[in-house]
Parts: structure tokens; C-alpha cells; sequence
């Protein structure tokens, strides 16, 4: 990679080249950094002390907060150093590195997502088999794969992207090293490359949609089969959450990924990047412990608990 490039470094424009906003910048993004690695920290910690919640959904929602733990801090750490210093570089190395890390978690989400909509597909349409089919053996391999999935998927285009001859300018419009800007700086011709980098995303988030789409139809088709509403709005109940995150993640990544190269405006695609980023990886832990009634009961038990030890520790 060193013999075919001029460029040993990129630099991240960011979001403003103001001062006081990158200050202000800085404290929101702080912020909001602690709160998402707080709140999926306490969703890990929530389903792994509490019995009633080892069940595979929750084994799911646990490696999925797991994820979006590294998926945030692949990117918001460096975007934290350069606000704080006013350094703006990143090595080739270190946009390798956080590409790799940044695309292998958001790809590895795509494939839990879709476990977890198969997982209620079989709890809500097979329920009689339920125990049978998502053993614990089964769930481990389906984690395993989403992680090699993840990895595999996005290694090869990453690979032959940094392969690539980079000998100027080495600006990159964005917060944090995306692959379609870095293919506009590459100097060679980069459509073949760039259509593949486009097909592999097209994979990626159509394949895993498919299956979360057909689990969900089967699910509704299941569902509306159930006589009394008391009995339908119960079963929605327990899909709810899922619904909604899998909306956000996908409603953002199609548009940032499911399109041509330069096809969009780019302070746009930077909003839409935040959101994706950052704003996803926040809500979720709120959206999962806010709408799941067993969740909630687990946070009340373990508040009553840490009062009590707190009481007779004092005592």
C-alpha cells in the first residue's frame, strides 16, 4: 500500500472550520458519546444479571449493543480528538483501520437484525418448536456468522480501494474516512471499483432487508389470524421495538449507500451520516428499555437493589 501512493496521510474537514462550534461541537458529541456507551452498557448488563431475560431475543439485543458500541467508536473518538486539537489528519493506516471497523459493525447490525426478526418470525408462527429451533448453539452461530459476515464482506473491497494509487489532494469532505470519498481521490479511474463497492452494499443491506421483510410479513399474516385484538395488539407489542430500530438503520444507510458515487449532496450525506452514527446507537438502548415491558421490570428491579445495598452499606 505504501509503494503505490504519494499520500501517508488524509485530512477530515469535519463539520466547521469555526472555532467556538468546534468547541460546541465537542461538548455535544462528548456528550452524547458517554450517554450511548452508558446506555448500551447498561442493556448488556441489564440481560445478563437478570434470569428472566436469557432468552435468545435478549441474547440478540445483547451482542446487538455490543455492536453498536464498536460501531460508534469506530468513528466519534477521532472526530472528538480532532475538535478537541484542531488536528484534522488521519494516517492511511488509521482510515484503513476505521473503515474496516466501521463497515464490518454496521454490516455485522444488518445480519443481527435480521436474526432477531427470524427469531420472532419462529416465536410468533412456530411457537411449539420454539425452544427446539433457537437453541443456544444455533443463536451462538448465528452471532458468530453476523461478526465473520460483517468482516468478510467488507474486506475485500476495503483491500483493493486502499490499493489504490493516492497521490492528491488528500482532502476528505466528511467526518470520518468514507469510502466513497475516498474513491473520488484516488488517482486512476475508479468506476469499476466504484460499482463494486456499490453492489457489495446493495448486498449487504438488500439481502439481510429480505429476510427481515419476509419474516415480518409472516408474521403480521400470522397475527391477523389471532381472533381477539387483545391477543394481536400483544403480539405486535413484542415486535415493536425491533420495528422501530430496524427502520432507522435502514431508512439511513440506503441513502447513504444505495447510490451512485456523488449522486447526493454531501453536507446532506453528513447529516444523514450523524444520524447514522451517532444518534442510532443513543436511541436504541432508550427505545428497547422505553417499549419492552420485561426490560423496564429488570431497570426497576436493579434500581430498588442498588438503593437497598446503597442503604445498608451507609448503615
Amino acid at each position: 500500500m505504501e509503494n503505490q501512493t504519494a499520500v501517508t496521510e488524509f485530512i477530515l474537514l469535519g463539520f466547521t472550520d469555526v472555532r467556538w462550534l468546534q468547541i460546541l461541537l465537542f461538548v455535544l458529541l462528548l456528550f452524547t458519546y458517554i450517554l450511548t456507551i452508558a446506555g448500551n452498557i447498561l442493556i448488556i448488563s441489564i440481560t445478563l444479571v437478570d434470569q428472566r431475560l436469557h432468552t435468545p431475543m435478549y441474547f440478540f439485543l445483547r451482542n446487538f449493543s455490543l455492536l453498536e458500541i464498536g460501531f460508534t467508536s469506530a468513528s466519534i473518538p477521532k472526530v472528538l480528538f480532532n475538535l478537541a486539537s484542531g488536528c484534522q489528519s488521519i494516517s492511511v493506516a488509521g482510515c484503513f483501520s476505521q473503515c474496516l471497523f466501521y463497515l464490518t459493525a454496521g454490516t455485522a447490525e444488518f445480519c443481527l437484525l435480521a436474526a432477531i426478526s427470524f427469531d420472532r418470525y419462529v416465536a410468533i408462527c412456530k411457537p411449539l418448536s420454539y425452544t427446539s429451533i433457537m437453541n443456544s448453539h444455533f443463536c451462538n452461530w448465528l452471532v458468530l456468522g453476523s461478526w465473520l459476515i460483517g468482516f468478510g464482506y467488507v474486506l475485500v473491497p476495503l483491500v483493493l480501494l486502499f490499493r489504490l494509487p493516492f497521490c492528491g489532494p488528500n482532502i476528505i469532505n466528511h467526518f470520518f474516512c468514507d469510502n466513497f470519498e475516498l474513491l473520488k481521490l484516488a488517482c486512476t479511474d475508479t468506476r469499476l471499483l466504484g460499482l463494486l463497492v456499490f453492489l457489495f452494499a446493495t448486498g449487504s443491506i438488500s439481502g439481510t432487508l429480505a429476510v427481515t421483510v419476509f419474516s415480518y410479513f409472516k408474521i403480521i399474516s400470522a397475527v391477523m389470524r389471532i381472533p381477539s385484538l387483545a391477543g394481536r395488539q400483544k403480539a405486535f407489542a413484542t415486535c415493536a421495538s425491533h420495528i422501530t430500530v430496524v427502520s432507522m438503520a435502514y431508512g439511513s444507510c440506503i441513502f447513504l449507500y444505495l447510490k451512485p458515487v456523488g449522486s447526493s449532496r454531501l453536507d446532506f450525506s453528513k447529516n444523514v451520516a450523524v444520524l447514522n452514527s451517532i444518534l442510532s446507537p443513543l436511541l436504541n438502548p432508550f427505545i428497547y428499555s422505553l417499549r419492552n415491558k420485561q426490560v423496564k421490570e429488570a431497570l426497576r428491579e436493579a434500581v430498588r437493589w442498588i438503593t437497598v445495598f446503597s442503604k445498608n452499606s451507609k448503615v
